[in-house]
């Protein structure tokens, strides 16, 4: 008997090294096909945008050119719904932005699925710092003098920012619990929406990353008061951070990319490497640098805890503001 369990045990023992094996022979000719990636963006979004940089580079490493696949709507729930079902084969990939981790377990608490357990992180990408940028008519030169007079005009400081949820408007909320600022949110699909109707002069204010707004800024149409990251922007040295006036307040839009649970480790591995590989190249640095968007490669370890620790920052606003749906 004892025999025979030593026999069973070797044979499973066995099976184990050869799928380990095949795990890593795949690892090593992967990918020797197109690799799909699912962003919850439109075309020409910020994850699109940041998309198509990374994976074009990649494409060039791999010789085998990416297929981006645009999944908008429904505060990315679409996106994440259509990555999950995907085969964990390591040729579907999914690139959530901020708002997929921070807000739509909150906004769609019935899901089918978990964004922790059904995907397996495999890097942090990049990172965008926001702006707080107002018409010059408006008067304003900080978020000191915006907080005042928010609250002598309660209510007409109409400020753009992408839909309800999106960090643009989260930040908005933050600034709003901190300080008591009365802002009044115009939802928009886009940057260029908003700074059409700011020119125009029908809003004072927009929120949005400072590479989208950085002809607008360029031009004069807008005057940025403040960034969101935690040190000064290079591009812009004589803009402050927020969190010099409110300690600790930032708020960065930020891109990491997913495979579904399963996808074997030595693919994953080989993923991590490859990413950060490509945003470290000086082709992706120098087109970062244009949008003002930093790499931020990490470990899958570390990318699972700074998710963790994003999620857990801005809790309290999305718990403040309430998105429940259904």
């Amino acid at each position: 008997m004892h025999c025979a369990y030593r026999r069973g045990s070797g044979v499973v023992v066995a099976l184990l090294a050869i799928a380990l094996s095949s795990a890593s022979a795949q690892a090593q000719d992967y990918p020797s096909r197109a690799v799909k990636v699912i962003t919850q963006g439109a075309a020409g979004s910020g994850p699109d945008v940041v998309a198509r940089i990374v994976f074009d580079q990649l494409g060039r490493q791999w010789r085998q050119q990416p297929v981006i696949i645009n999944v908008p709507g429904a505060g990315g729930s679409t996106a994440a719904r259509q990555a999950v079902g995907a085969p964990n084969d390591g040729y579907t990939l999914y690139m959530p932005a901020t708002s997929s981790f921070v807000v739509m377990p909150e906004m769609f608490p019935n899901l089918p699925f978990d964004l922790t357990r059904d995907f397996v992180r495999i890097s942090l990408v990049a990172d965008q710092p926001l702006t707080i940028a107002v018409a010059p008519s408006l008067g304003v030169n900080s978020i000191d003098e915006l907080v005042a007079l928010s609250k002598n005009k309660p209510g007409e400081i109409l400020y753009a920012a992408n839909a309800r949820g999106t960090l643009p408007h989260l930040t908005a909320e933050r600034l709003r619990m901190q300080t008591g600022a009365n802002l009044t949110h115009i939802p928009y699909p886009g940057a260029a929406a908003g700074l059409q109707d700011l020119a125009a002069g029908r809003i004072s204010m927009i929120i949005e990353s400072l590479g989208s707004l950085m002809g607008a800024v360029q031009g004069g149409i807008i005057k940025p008061i403040a960034v969101t990251s935690a040190k000064r922007v290079p591009a812009f040295p004589n803009v402050p951070t927020v969190a010099e006036t409110l300690p600790g307040f930032t708020a960065t839009g930020w891109f990491a990319l997913m495979a579904p649970a399963g996808t074997p480790e030595p693919i994953v591995a080989k993923l991590n490497r490859d990413v950060r590989t490509a945003v470290e190249s000086p082709e992706v640095t120098k087109r970062f640098q244009d949008l003002v968007t930093y790499a931020r490669p990490m470990s899958p370890e570390e990318t699972t805890a700074f998710v963790k620790s994003e999620r857990e920052a801005w809790q309290a606003v999305v718990k403040q503001v309430g998105f429940a749906t259904q």
